[in-house]
């Protein structure tokens, strides 16, 4: 039996909406604790260890230099992979409210997961209490 063009648009839209809500929860759990980094930070950092690099008079201080500049490098690279933070954020407000009636997942649950209240709020989830 065919599937209807309701029944297909619906199912697009679920799936919309989950690359949305899993591109944003991705992101979030590849936060690293502390200050986050910075292109212009690690550049300097990178222009730091370069200098060190030239002045080294001994091989374990230029083996460990290297490793700091290759641990830097990977860095830049993975800044410039990564997705702007404030567009998943909006696609995560815009599908979350729909994506949580439908999956039945409450406020404490994304709270645990790590999605902060603020966003939470501009997405229209409303706040449960914990039984």
């Amino acid at each position: 039996m065919p599937m209807s063009e309701e029944h297909k648009a619906a199912l697009a839209e679920g799936r919309k909406q989950a690359r949305a809500i899993k591109a944003y929860l991705n992101a979030i759990a590849s936060r690293k604790p502390g200050r986050p980094m910075t292109k212009q930070g690690l550049t300097s950092r990178l222009e730091r260890i370069n200098q060190k690099l030239e002045q080294a008079d001994s091989p374990l201080d230029e083996i460990d230099l290297i490793q700091s500049r290759l641990d830097i490098e990977k860095g830049l690279a993975e800044l410039e992979d990564a997705e702007d933070m404030a567009e998943l954020e909006a696609g995560f407000v815009e599908h979350a409210a729909a994506y949580s009636e439908r999956k039945g997942i409450s406020y404490t649950a994304w709270r645990e997961y790590g999605v902060p209240a603020k966003v939470l709020r501009s997405a229209g989830i409303k706040e449960t209490r914990r039984r």
